[in-house]
């Protein structure tokens, strides 16, 4: 198993690709920590793992709080260690410049970039004494390319692929690395936002036809194996790289 006798740290798990994720970690032999907004998503999450006879916590967190963040990581590499961290956690609003409201900004850039800094920066003295570790924070495609109608999305993917990659540079020496997850559509709830902006669930299957080369979404699975690939020494040199899984969409 790539992450036999690892620890990993999820936000966002309790669903879609932060589920997918987990399980996946989980499979490779990590110990999860699967935290979720949704307490009751979580649990589910890390009861399918230990079902499956992987080991896994789980622990009702929002991302979006620093404090509650901070402790919790804290009380987590306090038992040991803290091998792997999954800032996943994220928000969509959709609409142009005269849409939104400074509100609407702001919230995104709550959970989109501020929730994610916090994060790595509590697990950043636990892995520098290590000496090791792996960040992984969800970006978006939408972090390389321009989305009509969505400002706040695409500003803050840009903003957190920048933040990833400045980490990178600067904790390259202490051998962790960072890099920011950026895939295109998965058919989950998440794309709401996409949904709204393009005029209906009809728009967004069409779109996601002809304007991406492969014609199709991305599965979770497709999803989770990257991140293992991130979390694993497969991507040991691989630091400040913003991996891009979006079926050509971004080309």
């Amino acid at each position: 198993m790539l992450l036999r006798g690892r620890v990993a740290f999820l936000t966002g798990a309790g669903s879609g690709i932060g589920r997918a994720g987990a399980l996946a970690l989980a499979g490779q032999g990590a110990q999860v920590v699967v935290t979720d907004l949704d307490g009751g998503r979580a649990a589910e999450v890390a009861a399918q793992i230990t079902a499956a006879g992987g080991q896994a916590q789980a622990m009702a967190l929002d991302a979006g709080d620093a404090g509650a963040v901070t402790t919790a990581i804290d009380a987590v590499a306090a038992r040991g260690r803290l091998d792997i961290l999954h800032s996943h956690a994220g928000i969509q609003i959709a609409g142009r410049l005269t849409d939104i409201t400074a509100q609407d900004m702001d919230a995104s850039w709550q959970l989109n970039v501020r929730a994610h800094f916090i994060a790595a920066r509590a697990a950043m003295p636990h892995m520098q004494r290590q000496r090791a570790g792996s960040i992984i924070i969800t970006a978006s495609n939408s972090g390389v390319q321009y989305d009509r109608g969505m400002i706040a999305y695409c500003t803050t993917k840009h903003a957190v692929i920048a933040m990833a990659r400045q980490i990178a540079a600067d904790y390259a020496a202490d051998n962790v690395r960072c890099n920011a997850l950026c895939p295109g559509f998965v058919d989950t709830p998440f794309n709401r936002g996409f949904e709204q902006q393009m005029g209906g669930r009809g728009a967004l299957e069409t779109y996601v036809e002809t304007a991406i080369p492969m014609r199709r979404w991305a599965t979770v699975e497709e999803v989770a194996a990257s991140i293992v690939y991130l979390a694993s020494d497969q991507s040991s040199f691989m630091t400040g790289h913003a991996l891009v899984l979006d079926g050509g969409e971004s080309l």
